[in-house]
């Protein structure tokens, strides 16, 4: 792996709009990921192992629930200072990015939302930490873009729960030490559930042989009549709202991260027009190479425009998830537009493991998909701008 010599484009100026708190946050994540994910990164998505290493530095960086209150192990910072951060970090890699998002949007953020006090303090300063992993469980092997249609499900047994079903491509299962788990009760409303490791009957087998998320552990969650106490049920809000409001959190997240990942490929590729000479001068001296970078450069900038006005809209309570879900899905095409065109820059060395574009092209194969495909995407913003259900 080379040097990481990275050095984030800000053609815009963008930094004025930051606070100082924010660049100092920003700047320490940056500094984290170039000296402890950046040199080995690449052995690990090779050899398809999530470095359970950097979970500590992950912590310390406030990567867990950086916007939970400092009461309950947080970092108490704003929503663009999450934002930033999670872009720091799929500047590294999108599957720790993936890590750090699970945990913090779609684990602490419902525990610290819908669940009570006794549930905050019991589970929220453990993960904020990284003492403990979580895991996030809605997607089923026949219920992934339809949420709803779940077929997990639990029923009262008077002093417990009784939770059968299965969920899958779940980030951090195999190794969480608890899962955020949605599932029917027996009138088919839907409720969270906290799922601990070592309760009878929870199994959380790896999924293997993926090519994509290489550097991230993903795996299954089996619940086969597995006892939940009642203290474990979220009391705070159930219905689909719930699940999707960890989304939105996780939504708004991707759509700073995708942004790390395309700034990495656009600065490997603008550092390598320069280093690499053809027909007696540098590649980037040709047309076709000043095109891409300058379309790259372009893009990077509207996708960093919209995800900080998101992060100011997000942090005074006004973003729709509509608006979210438009980020979302832009900066994520953008990132996967510019690592292939990157790739293309480098030509056969694009797609060797001494640089990374070839791992982030990859990584954003998932990331497109997760968290909302590309086209429920798109049909979300269609249905907010005419009011007509596609889904329907």
């Amino acid at each position: 792996m080379k040097p990481d010599l990275f050095e984030a484009p800000d053609y815009y100026n963008l930094d004025e709009l930051l606070t100082e708190e924010h660049k100092l946050v920003r700047d320490a994540a940056r500094e984290w990921v170039k000296r402890d994910v950046s040199p080995i990164i690449e052995e690990a998505a090779q050899n398809a192992e999530f470095p359970k290493s950097i979970i500590g530095g992950l912590a310390e960086i406030g990567a867990f629930g950086p916007y939970i209150p400092e009461e309950y192990g947080g970092a108490g910072l704003d929503q663009i200072s999450y934002g930033l951060i999670m872009q720091e970090i799929e500047r590294g890699d999108s599957g720790v990015r993936s890590t750090a998002s699970v945990q913090s949007s779609l684990v602490m953020y419902p525990i610290w939302k819908y669940g009570n006090e006794a549930q905050r303090n019991k589970y929220l300063p453990k993960l904020a930490s990284g003492e403990w992993i979580g895991s996030f469980g809605l997607t089923e092997p026949d219920h992934g873009s339809n949420p709803g249609g779940m077929t997990t499900n639990f029923k009262d047994m008077g002093d417990h729960y009784l939770l059968n079903g299965a969920k899958m491509w779940i980030s951090n299962a195999p190794f969480c030490q608890i899962a955020v788990v949605w599932a029917k009760n027996e009138e088919g409303r839907i409720h969270g559930l906290i799922v601990e490791r070592g309760m009878e009957g929870f199994t959380t087998p790896e999924t293997h042989n993926k090519w994509s998320l290489r550097a991230s552990a993903t795996g299954e969650l089996i619940f086969d009549n597995v006892k939940i106490p009642k203290e474990n049920l979220l009391p705070n809000k159930s219905g689909l709202g719930a699940p999707l409001g960890c989304l939105d959190s996780a939504r708004f997240g991707i759509a700073w991260g995708a942004i790390g990942a395309a700034m990495d490929c656009y600065d490997t590729a603008l550092r390598y027009s320069k280093e690499r000479i053809q027909f007696g001068k540098p590649i980037g001296q040709f047309q076709l190479q000043q095109k891409k970078l300058a379309e790259m450069i372009t893009e990077i900038t509207k996708a960093q425009l919209l995800a900080w006005r998101l992060g100011v809209m997000r942090e005074n309570g006004t973003a729709t998830s509509a608006q979210i879900s438009m980020a979302k899905r832009n900066n994520v095409e953008m990132a996967i537009n510019i690592a292939r065109e990157a790739r293309q820059m480098l030509g056969g060395m694009g797609i060797t493991g001494e640089y990374s574009i070839m791992r982030h092209s990859m990584n954003l194969e998932s990331v497109i998909t997760y968290e909302g495909t590309h086209d429920i995407h798109l049909l979300i913003t269609g249905m907010d701008v005419t009011g007509l259900n596609a889904f329907k």
